[in-house]
């Protein structure tokens, strides 16, 4: 049974900084497509940031050069570095991983900026 379970959301001021994590089980990320995507209230979800087991990384335009994707393969963790938050990152952040076409999702960890 595959498992995320995301932590490290919280409230954080305008051009402050958050790490969250999401610890996986039953699914090697190392293997897999590995993404964090967020939905802020009244909005659709939207990708964040996605890795490849290649390396490949992609960001969303909102997001690039503020956000870092990176994997820990030892702890089968991937981590979403955020720095230079702005108020519209406010939002659900969900881990994401694609198994061969299949979805699977964490429960989420909330994400607001705000002073």
């Amino acid at each position: 049974q595959v498992q995320l379970v995301e932590s490290g959301g919280g409230l954080v001021q305008p051009g402050g900084s958050l790490t969250l994590s999401c610890v996986a089980s039953g699914i090697n990320i190392w293997m897999n497509v590995m993404g964090w995507y967020r939905q802020a209230p009244g909005e659709q979800r939207e990708l964040v940031a996605v890795t490849s087991s290649s390396g490949f990384t992609n960001y969303a335009d909102s997001v690039k050069g503020r956000f870092t994707i990176s994997r820990d393969n030892a702890k089968n963790t991937l981590h979403l570095e955020m720095s230079s938050l702005k108020p519209e990152d406010t939002a659900v952040y969900y881990c994401n991983a694609n198994r061969a076409g299949r979805y699977y999702w964490g429960q989420g960890t909330q994400v607001t900026v705000s002073s």
